[in-house]
């Protein structure tokens, strides 16, 4: 799926301002310091003389008063005196003085004030206490931080814990984010491919638009749509897409959110979040992977999960309470449609799913045409041609090759994304990043027989998908990779094709033990998946004589603990016996399948494995001039034998 919009911000409905209180503390602060220089300002300028200077004026009778404060005399001359008797060294200066401050000495000077009385100088006496206004404000400094403290908490668990609603009082808020319908809109134009299940949500969004039209008549639309489908198929996207289509206010939500610490908060959040949704239909709410809340319940050794629990209950109990006239409707959607409770799926809550698959090829080379109108390319890009090469890609692997692409172009210096930024891209993807190993020539030979084993398989079997590429340049984990490309879009698996698959997987690993006569620890994987795909097709798929059509698959796919306890083995432990012994015949089989393919072919195996150490990778034109002849030998082979028969 593709979008050319990006989705607009959160828009939630205006709230009134908040009551900050560090704004208490800024007025505070700019009132004690406009106080402080008003205090200095009003008073008069001062010069601090000596001790015995002030002493000798108050005896010539030239103090007229003073004012004392813990140890500090200020006062004012009757006469103003010059400056020049206070300075070191006499030097003379016009300059004087008529008010005073002077400190008293530790010592305790009894007779000064008895001094003062007789000169006549007014005595005047301070506290030093601090006013009763900053007395106030210092006692209020305490508690006024714990309050803003206090608040400031409020306010991080807010954001921590609601997103935004309402502080610690909040927690039961729903946490949905809120698209109004004048908000920038994303519509069906935005998505490309997924037409069957615009199809099915065609009637959801004629409803929400005319809901009288349908009332009138006496249908009841679906209250709630399950969209299925593997990660990356657009789900998200669609949901929002039929809100845009609709023009309704559209909620969203993913089920994880609902899920807190505290039992009974995600019911809380439900019912706000339904509230919401009534108060503004007609609208929609999105709950994404509804699977972390609505799996299976009592489920699991121990019992199951309250929390969770109780969330799906009240989900359950809102849908039941939509009434006809309530325009609302639910979309959720999950890639595990198995693991949900049944009773969210009966009819009247998510009785409609909405199924979508990875895209086809035509859906891919849209979906690629829609990205890429984003990035500034080269004409010459066949986007045709990447959509058959990128088969089993979802519209968010498209999405990321695009834009993997133009980073590559970009660090390359080009100004524009072209075809080999393009392939690069995509064998990034696929193949993995190209890694940097330090190979010896005898390592770099037995990986080149390796892969020339995979790719001379898959040639000469007829039902084999052809070979796109060989490397045996190291990608992700893999010190060598084969590629190849279906023909056609695969969507049901013949067991002669599936055969195929197996011996091609086992082709390296045959390569190597003729012409070493031992195998090696590189073909771990192959043996893996090569195994896997064996037991699907005996135990699944009944493609084996001795067992039949008979369903052998044990519960592996169960991700609670302890339900294999509550869904035993459907099966004897001698038929797993005659399981494995069938599984290992098959690949033995196969092995030896791609052992003798390669024992007939030996000198074109010797060929593709020099030119794959001489270029290091080949394209499918290379493998072509290369293995021609031996697909030849191949098909004359195959013809002689069925006139034989």
């Amino acid at each position: 799926m593709a979008e050319q919009k990006k989705p607009a911000d959160n828009r939630s409905p205006q709230q009134p301002p908040s009551f900050e209180w560090r704004n208490i503390f800024i007025f505070l602060a700019i009132a004690l310091v406009i106080s402080s220089w008003l205090n200095l300002v009003s008073a008069p300028p001062s010069e601090k003389i000596p001790y015995t200077v002030f002493k000798e004026e108050v005896r010539r009778g030239n103090v007229a008063e003073v004012t004392m404060k813990g140890d500090t005399i200020s006062g004012t001359f009757k006469n103003q005196i010059a400056l020049d008797r206070l300075k070191d060294g006499g030097s003379s200066t016009s300059e004087t003085a008529r008010r005073f401050t002077t400190v008293l000495p530790p010592v305790d000077d009894k007779d000064l004030i008895p001094l003062l009385e007789q000169n006549g100088v007014i005595i005047k006496a301070q506290s030093e206490e601090v006013s009763w206004w900053l007395q106030l404000l210092i006692g209020m400094l305490p508690w006024l931080l714990l309050i803003w403290l206090f608040f400031y908490t409020s306010r991080k668990m807010q954001e921590r814990m609601t997103g935004g609603n309402g502080g610690i009082f909040g927690i039961g808020k729903s946490k949905a984010r809120l698209y109004s319908a004048e908000d920038p809109k994303v519509t069906f134009n935005d998505v490309a491919g997924l037409d069957y299940a615009k199809a099915d949500l065609k009637d959801i969004i004629a409803f929400l638009k005319e809901p009288l039209l349908f009332r009138d008549i006496g249908a009841q639309v679906p209250k709630g749509v399950l969209m299925m489908g593997p990660p990356g198929t657009g789900k998200t996207l669609l949901a929002r897409a039929a809100a845009g289509e609709a023009g309704v206010t559209y909620f969203s939500i993913s089920g994880s959110e609902f899920v807190e610490m505290f039992v009974g908060v995600g019911a809380a959040r439900v019912r706000d979040m339904f509230e919401k949704a009534k108060k503004a239909a007609p609208s929609m709410i999105f709950i994404d992977e509804i699977d972390a809340v609505g799996r299976s319940r009592g489920t699991g050794l121990g019992g199951g999960h309250d929390e969770r629990e109780q969330t799906l209950n009240q989900i359950l109990s809102q849908m039941d309470g939509f009434t006809p006239e309530e325009s609302v409707v639910v979309i959720a959607a999950t890639n595990r449609p198995d693991v949900l409770d049944p009773a969210l799926l009966r009819p009247g809550r998510f009785d409609r799913k909405v199924v979508l698959q990875l895209p086809d090829r035509e859906a891919r080379g849209a979906i690629l045409k829609v990205h890429a109108a984003r990035i500034r390319s080269t004409s010459d890009l066949d986007w045709s041609g990447l959509a058959a090469r990128t088969a089993g890609f979802s519209g968010a692997d498209l999405k990321n090759l695009i834009n993997e692409a133009a980073l590559l172009a970009g660090r390359d210096g080009k100004k524009e994304v072209d075809r080999e930024a393009v392939e690069q891209a995509r064998d990034k993807i696929v193949l993995g990043a190209e890694r940097k190993l330090l190979l010896t020539e005898e390592q770099k030979k037995t990986i080149a027989y390796h892969e020339a084993g995979h790719a001379l398989v898959a040639w000469l079997l007829p039902h084999a998908d052809p070979l796109e590429k060989i490397t045996i340049i190291p990608h992700g984990v893999a010190l060598g990779l084969t590629e190849q490309m279906p023909r056609e879009e695969q969507y049901n698996l013949r067991e002669s094709y599936l055969k195929e698959r197996i011996a091609v997987m086992l082709g390296g690993r045959a390569s190597e033990k003729l012409i070493y006569g031992e195998t090696s620890s590189g073909a771990e994987n192959d043996i893996k998946q090569a195994t896997k795909l064996a037991r699907k097709m005996i135990s699944r798929w009944g493609m084996n004589r001795n067992l039949g059509a008979v369903d052998f698959s044990s519960e592996e796919d169960h991700v609670f603990l302890g339900q294999e306890i509550a869904h035993p083995k459907k099966f004897s432990d001698h038929t797993s016996e005659i399981i494995d012994e069938e599984v290992r015949r098959l690949i033995e089989g196969q092995g030896k399948l791609s052992t003798t393919l390669l024992t007939k072919n030996i000198d074109h195996l010797e060929s593709l494995v020099n030119e794959l150490l001489e270029h290091e990778t080949l394209d499918r034109g290379s493998i072509e001039k290369i293995l021609k002849e031996a697909k030849k030998i191949q098909e004359d082979e195959l013809a002689s034998g069925e006139e034989d028969a």
